[in-house]
């Protein structure tokens, strides 16, 4: 089994050693595990792919590579530059340090490279370690992510579905902001919706000039019954499958006669 792996946090994040840990479990002894990671943190980047400017391809290592864009460009490196032939059987992305659950899936660059995956066609699933007060102090705060992802990936992968009527499935999970022996098991669940917003945090450089800085949303704030950050804030980890349409099917009909009908 090949795997492909990458992140959001860069190629020298913790949460990126530990990914590599679990997707050595699921690959197996004869199995092979290929990181395309970004050189620095990509956080919030979403699926931002950088086609722009060109990209900087940095060999750390046989099967480790530093790619200077997103991580979105990563899955694309990795597919066309790095594998190039040879296609990864499954792609995991994280492991992220944070929360991917409810809004910030949609800023998400760990989402994002999963995403991307899903567009090639290629399973592809993100994993993102909730931090809070019960696990943030630990030796190593990916210790339940470490624990509990290889069966539940495989589980995943050996069974999907992947395969949509039209876009290719992907899976968002998240670990809960616990010790490893205090998961209660596992929810599969829709993306919630905090009630708190970004906003924007402004101050004044020495020089004068106007600077914001980006102020996230609080974390601890539940989201509804059967969505994810319900469940991991209640010890679950939680289990999203997604795709790439954003199409709001339910109302297609109603605007289809509020707006083509004098055509």
């Amino acid at each position: 089994m090949r795997i492909l792996i990458t992140n959001d946090d860069g190629i020298n994040a913790p949460g990126l050693k530990v990914m590599n840990e679990i997707a050595l479990k699921v690959a197996g002894p004869d199995g092979e595990v290929w990181i395309v990671a970004p050189e620095s943190e990509q956080s919030g980047v979403g699926h931002c792919i950088n086609y722009i400017n060109p990209t900087l391809v940095s060999k750390i290592d046989e099967r480790k590579i530093a790619i200077q864009g997103s991580p979105a460009d990563c899955v694309l490196a990795g597919l066309h530059y790095v594998l190039k032939g040879n296609k990864p059987d499954l792609i995991l992305s994280g492991v992220n340090k944070g929360n991917n659950s409810g809004e910030n899936t949609i800023y998400s660059g760990t989402v994002g490279a999963a995403m991307e995956g899903a567009l090639q066609g290629i399973p592809s699933i993100a994993i993102s370690q909730y931090y809070g007060p019960k696990n943030i102090t630990l030796e190593n705060p990916f210790e339940a992510a470490l624990s509990h992802m290889a069966p539940l990936i495989k589980n995943i992968f050996e069974s999907g579905p992947w395969a949509g009527s039209n876009y290719y499935t992907f899976y968002n999970i998240n670990v809960p902001p616990t010790p490893a022996n205090a998961v209660k098991g596992i929810k599969v669940v829709s993306q919630g919706l905090r009630k708190t917003k970004f906003g924007v945090e402004p101050s004044v450089a020495p020089n004068g000039r106007d600077f914001l800085w980006i102020k996230g949303n609080r974390q601890d704030i539940p989201t509804a019954e059967n969505t994810d950050v319900h469940a991991n804030l209640n010890g679950y980890i939680s289990v999203t499958p997604m795709d790439c349409d954003l199409t709001r099917y339910d109302l297609l009909n109603d605007l289809k006669k509020q707006l083509e009908c004098n055509n």
